[in-house]
């Protein structure tokens, strides 16, 4: 089944149930090892699926639940190995979007829920993204309407000694600073295996290369063939390009950008050049996106 979030669409299933959880793992072809978020009601629950629950982790819930916020945490014996990979780690988020609060309030139970998109590929933030993603691979899709924020949680590693941000999302540095003034921002002084780690991610069929705004005419010019431009300027290129406007205000421009990249393939152009906004407040996370999208591709991808 296939949810909406205020961050992006989940593909979820109930996370103690280890059959429904690999039907995940097969629609989405993700390799098992990687471990899942699993979605709860509120913060009430987190000892029912977390070992331990720091007082760092109670503020941050305080703080930022429900909300665009994953906490890894030591996982409970509540969480199936097949969940995590096996990791003694669980990632657990309280989602905000009406629709997935009323499914896990009438629900009882946590949900295990990556984007609902095939691995390595561009997360959906609508549920025609799902359709056109998934196909028959779901069975049952919940419309919610676009996604708020478009971009996948912010994740806090809390299972060390010292917070660690693993991946930038709309919850920024600046406001975990305020409640975490101890948080590393180096993803690197984490060991923890989560979603959205590896180079390659976010990926559409076309090729992303991320470029200045003054550097555009020269770069449209010297492309082979089709080429698309995601930038808040038009460039004043003579040569030919096709233009997908992107917002100035940050918060719109993450709202949006999954769909910009999804219509790149969708009108078949090879080579998208990316104007990025200034990589401060949600601007990072998105910077983070983009790069991985642009990153080389191996053959396998983390979805």
């Amino acid at each position: 089944m296939a949810i909406p979030t205020e961050t992006v669409y989940g593909l979820a299933a109930d996370a103690e149930n280890p059959t429904a959880v690999l039907k995940i793992f097969a629609a989405k072809g993700r390799p098992s090892f990687h471990p899942l978020i699993v979605h709860i009601a509120s913060a009430e629950a987190l000892p029912q699926w977390a070992a331990s629950v720091p007082e760092n982790a109670r503020r941050l819930a305080e703080r930022f639940w429900p909300g665009p916020l994953t906490m890894i945490l030591p996982r409970s014996e509540r969480v199936p190995g097949v969940v995590t990979g096996d990791l003694p780690t669980v990632g657990l988020r309280v989602p905000a979007h009406p629709l997935a609060q009323a499914l896990l309030q009438d629900f009882g139970g946590g949900l295990a829920a990556p984007s609902a998109n095939r691995f390595g590929r561009v997360s959906p933030t609508t549920a025609q993204h799902v359709r056109e993603e998934l196909g028959d691979r779901v069975d049952l899709i919940l419309d919610g309407g676009p996604c708020q924020v478009g971009l996948e949680s912010t994740i806090v590693d809390l299972s060390g000694d010292t917070p660690v941000l693993l991946r930038p999302g709309a919850i920024t540095p600046e406001q975990l600073a305020e409640v975490l003034p101890n948080l590393a921002l180096d993803a690197n002084a984490s060991g923890t295996h989560c979603s959205g780690r590896l180079e390659s991610h976010y990926a559409p069929q076309a090729s992303v290369q991320i470029v200045l705004q003054d550097e555009l005419d020269e770069r449209i010019a010297a492309a082979q063939g089709p080429v698309a431009v995601l930038s808040n300027r038009e460039p004043t290129s003579s040569a030919a390009f096709h233009w997908l406007p992107m917002p100035d205000d940050p918060i719109r421009y993450a709202q949006l950008l999954y769909s910009r990249l999804r219509e790149l393939d969708e009108r078949q152009i090879p080579l998208a050049l990316v104007v990025l906004p200034a990589e401060a407040g949600i601007g990072l996370a998105i910077a983070d996106r983009v790069r991985k999208a642009a990153a080389p591709r191996p053959s396998t991808h983390a979805g």
